[in-house]
């Protein structure tokens, strides 16, 4: 009887601890596309959706989620890192109660930084509407837990944003003479870009984010999609790689610029062209079979359209760079999210993830 009783007291401290433990586990918050999207758009009356076979053939549930992916997207690898669950999509039902305070997801399939990239998706969250719901989670929370402690889960949360490349493949170059590319010479259109994210994170601080990391866009050119339309030999896209090569750049200037504004650094670039070039360059290094070649698609390199039941579909998706045609494998994944965690100012700047988690824990 006694050992039962023991028993129970060590099971109820654990469960504590396991309690405070989540508490203290911070939230996180994920803004942008496809790349990062968990399941947004299958709420919404749009052509931009991952809700249908093989999509999730390697989720925990085999089954898909939304996710432009095999399995996890880098967000749930984040979250893994962070001891958490994964964040749930802001539309899901599922998202009320102690959910909440895990976080959010509002990321939507097609946006851009411009509100013109991705019209052709229709009802799709663009990026102010995504701050615009940050704003009424906020509010959400505030009735959980009240407003002070509302502002200390937003400031002390991790913010993951990913912008810029929809702005390039589904906008200035989705079709020749596009609207974008008459108004702008691509130099100065990477300009403007610049100019409009800045206001997006400016917008974003001044909604209580103090952790934010921002990706840079990879190698738009390298994409099997692109080596379908543009490539001969498996070459990457000239044109596309050139964009890609302005953008990053210009990006982490801005971010520099902002930072020192601001007095502190809030914002952290992370390198994702060098994180998929290590990859997309030596594929074998990685354990790779093919890094130009997606595991789910059709036409040259199953480049072309979309992933779909009656695609090509690869036996063993850990042998492939690419999951379909514009997004990394469950694998590939892992490898970016490594770099975020622990790579160096190559890759990440001017900290990494582990650095800002082992600073926070101090504060």
């Amino acid at each position: 009887m006694h050992s039962i009783f023991a028993s129970w007291v060590i099971i109820l401290g654990l469960l504590g601890a396991c309690a405070s433990r989540r508490a203290e586990a911070r939230a996180f918050f994920v803004f942008g596309d496809s790349l990062v999207d968990n399941g947004n758009n299958d709420y919404l009356a749009t052509t931009a959706r991952a809700d249908s076979y093989p999509y999730g053939i390697d989720y925990p549930t085999h089954r898909p989620t939304g996710r432009f992916s095999n399995g996890l997207n880098i967000p749930d690898i984040i979250s893994e890192q962070l001891g958490s669950e994964p964040t749930l999509p802001y539309l899901s039902p599922q998202l009320t109660g102690q959910n909440l305070l895990v976080g959010a997801n509002f990321a939507s399939a097609g946006i851009g930084i411009l509100n013109d990239t991705g019209i052709q998706f229709l009802n799709i969250i663009r990026i102010y509407k995504q701050l615009e719901y940050f704003e009424q989670y906020q509010t959400r929370v505030a009735a959980l837990v009240g407003p002070e402690q509302t502002q200390r889960l937003v400031n002390q949360a991790l913010v993951l944003i990913t912008l810029g490349g929809n702005d390039f493949v589904n906008n200035y170059y989705l079709v020749p003479f596009s609207a974008r590319s008459r108004q702008f010479s691509l130099p100065d259109y990477v300009v403007y870009l610049i100019s409009e994210y800045r206001k997006v994170l400016a917008r974003l601080y001044e909604l209580g984010a103090r952790r934010v990391l921002v990706t840079g866009t990879g190698p738009l050119g390298c994409v099997p999609a692109e080596l379908a339309q543009h490539s001969r030999a498996g070459e990457c896209s000239v044109e596309l790689e050139r964009a890609a090569s302005l953008f990053n750049p210009q990006l982490v200037q801005m971010i520099n610029g902002l930072n020192s504004q601001i007095g502190s650094d809030v914002f952290v670039a992370a390198n994702a062209y060098e994180m998929h070039m290590d990859f997309i360059a030596d594929p074998q290094a990685y354990g790779f079979v093919t890094s130009k070649i997606a595991c789910c698609g059709q036409g040259p390199y199953n480049g072309i359209g979309l992933c779909t039941v009656v695609s090509n579909l690869c036996p063993n998706r850990d042998l492939y760079a690419f999951w379909d045609p514009f997004h990394p494998s469950e694998k590939a994944n892992r490898i970016i999210a490594q770099q975020i965690l622990t790579g160096s100012n190559k890759y990440m700047n001017p900290m990494n993830l582990s650095t800002i988690l082992a600073l926070d824990s101090r504060t």
